[in-house]
């Protein structure tokens, strides 16, 4: 498939899944915020862990920085998206959220964080530094040095993404359940989003029409099995946190999914994205193998999909219906248009966003 047909195919997968959504928003409106909720979330890992990679990279140097680096690129050109694609929260955060129900709130001792004018404040904040963040490393990433701007740029960087991404987390999906609390969910969810962006990008590498340097792609399939490791690590340990503490308030998050069908899927994703990859991954042969390293790094692509949709739509207490799915299409369908788009740019810009 060419680059024009894949873009044009993303486009129409986008437009139908976005007007599938919004037939669902009328005919559904119950299942609708928590589904276009699952397809946000699930998109702006992508934007936001491709910033903190070029940040960090900045900081660590290596070849494979500079290997993924337009990928990486075109994914934070797709973070515009979160404006439009954030509207539609806007009327619907009182179905979303209990603590936006007065009766509900009157019963929270954490009231003075989850309220309404806080919650916009918040996102407001957290929006205009993203957006900053992104415009400032891509015109960076055109300059003709930019990886000592990158330098001088990326500690304060770093600090704001994560402190923002990490209250946006909380805002936008833990307080879903108001009396659940985790000291590890920010990290969680950090370390979910560069181990996204990262998958993204190798899949990006791996269907180049160039074959990549074999020390390259042995340096991003190790990363990828550090940033494995790290995610898996932090999940286990805010599972063992609430398992040992065996609290209503913080069992009942796990509770509600883990039951019915949503348990088939809890092992689904345990054993796809992080049994199944790790034991391929530790496989030295397949470090060093481009096909194999962009077929991993898609599985984890995917199973962020029902990930997702594991994480939000049990707090609903319905099952998964086909406006998840619409909803789903529609958002990542448009960014990967979207990326697609700024990755086949003009030539001149693709050659400096790659320049060491």
């Amino acid at each position: 498939m060419t680059r024009a047909s894949s873009e044009r195919s993303a486009w129409i997968v986008g437009v139908v899944g976005l007007a599938g959504a919004m037939t669902g928003w009328v005919m559904a409106p119950s299942r609708f915020p928590f589904a276009w909720l699952a397809a946000l979330t699930c998109f702006l890992g992508w934007p936001l862990g491709s910033l903190a990679l070029v940040l960090i990279h900045a900081l660590t140097g290596g070849r494979w920085g500079f290997a993924i680096r337009s990928q990486l690129a075109a994914g934070i050109a797709t973070l515009p998206l979160i404006v439009p694609a954030a509207l539609p929260l806007l009327f619907v955060t009182r179905e979303l959220y209990p603590w936006m129900q007065p009766e509900v709130a009157a019963h929270l001792h954490n009231r003075f964080y989850l309220n309404a004018a806080f919650f916009y404040a918040r996102g407001g904040i957290e929006l205009a530094v993203w957006l900053g963040l992104a415009v400032t490393v891509l015109r960076v990433l055109r300059t003709e040095d930019p990886q000592a701007a990158l330098y001088r740029l990326a500690p304060p960087a770093l600090i704001l993404l994560g402190f923002t991404v990490t209250f946006s987390a909380i805002d936008l999906t833990l307080s879903l359940e108001p009396t659940f609390k985790s000291s590890v969910y920010g990290m969680l969810v950090c370390a979910e989003a560069v181990l996204l962006a990262l998958s993204i990008a190798i899949v990006g590498v791996a269907a180049a029409p160039l074959a990549s340097e074999k020390k390259v792609i042995h340096d991003l399939g190790r990363l990828l099995l550090a940033l494995l490791v790290l995610w898996a690590y932090l999940d286990f340990m805010q599972i063992l946190i609430v398992w040992n503490s065996d609290l209503p308030d913080e069992a009942g998050w796990y509770l509600h999914r883990l039951a019915g069908r949503w348990v088939y899927l809890a092992v689904a994703i345990a054993g796809l994205h992080f049994v199944l990859p790790f034991f391929l991954l530790i496989w030295p042969p397949l470090q060093r193998s481009r096909a194999a390293i962009g077929s991993i790094a898609a599985l984890m692509v995917l199973i962020e999909i029902p990930r997702a949709w594991w994480n939000v739509i049990p707090a609903s207490g319905h099952g998964l219906d086909w406006v998840d799915v619409a909803a789903m299409a529609g958002l990542l369908g448009l960014a990967a248009a979207v990326a697609l788009h700024a990755f086949h740019g003009p030539r001149q810009a693709r050659a400096v966003c790659a320049r060491g």
